[in-house]
């Protein structure tokens, strides 16, 4: 199971959850979740510093990581690196793609509204063209609702000549239903462009979730036996960021 949640569509940096039990057990970790970049730093530090230390390395030696076991780590880490700033980067244009929604949604529900009281005049007396053109009651609120409701409006004017001709008595020519019509495509062209960027971005997570999850459990084992090599040692320790941890 994946270490990490998105809490929303902004997805925000979360902390980890997953053997946290085991990690406050060995004091590696204070009792508060550990934010992403905290958890990418530390190893970062720990990684980096013991195979730049050759005290480290042969005090760590004795204990089974060997500098090729602790290489293993630090391409564990940069996977997970990688993977945070292509989850970011998906998270950053997904949100440029629900903007780019609500947007074209915001202009296109102006034009339709225009249109529809103005179809409620020019039909206040014909319940049958009202029926057709959904002019009755509220608008819907949901997207999809909006869409379908919006689309029956056009698609059923456009193609009945007299309510075209009914309606162009109030200026709402064919033409303005028209570009009416084509700022609605618009918006499902832009919704359906989010819909995928959901799906990168969700994607995106699952694939950096895997990759922290898989370098957290590398750490908290490297870690814990830092601690017992280097015991004798708070100066070495303190270079792997461990004395913070205490």
């Amino acid at each position: 199971m994946p270490l990490y949640r998105s809490l929303s569509i902004l997805f925000v940096l979360l902390p980890f959850k997953s053997q946290l039990g085991k990690l406050k057990a060995l004091s590696l970790l204070p009792s508060t979740m550990l934010p992403i970049d905290t958890l990418l730093s530390d190893a970062q530090v720990a990684i980096e510093n013991a195979l730049n230390n050759p005290d480290i390395l042969n005090a760590l030696k004795d204990y089974g990581y060997t500098t090729t076991r602790i290489q293993q780590g630090k391409a564990l880490y940069n996977v997970a690196a990688a993977a945070q700033l292509a989850q970011t980067a998906e998270a950053g244009e997904q949100i440029a793609a629900t903007a780019t929604v609500n947007d074209a949604w915001e202009t296109a529900k102006k034009s339709y509204m225009r249109f529809v009281k103005i179809a409620r005049v020019a039909f206040k007396r014909n319940p049958g063209v009202s029926t057709q053109l959904d002019l009755g009651g509220t608008r819907k609120r949901t997207l999809s609702g909006w869409l379908a409701q919006a689309g029956q409006f056009y698609n059923n004017a456009l193609a009945d000549k007299a309510i075209l001709s009914a309606l162009k008595e109030f200026g709402m020519t064919e033409q303005k239903l028209k570009v009416g019509l084509s700022e609605l495509k618009a918006v499902e062209a832009a919704n359906l462009a989010q819909e995928k960027k959901k799906g990168d971005a969700q994607a995106a997570t699952q694939k950096r979730d895997a990759a922290l999850d898989e370098l957290q459990d590398w750490l908290s084992d490297y870690l814990a036996i830092a601690k017992i090599a280097l015991e004798e040692d708070p100066q070495l320790l303190e270079g792997l960021g461990l004395l913070q941890r205490a």
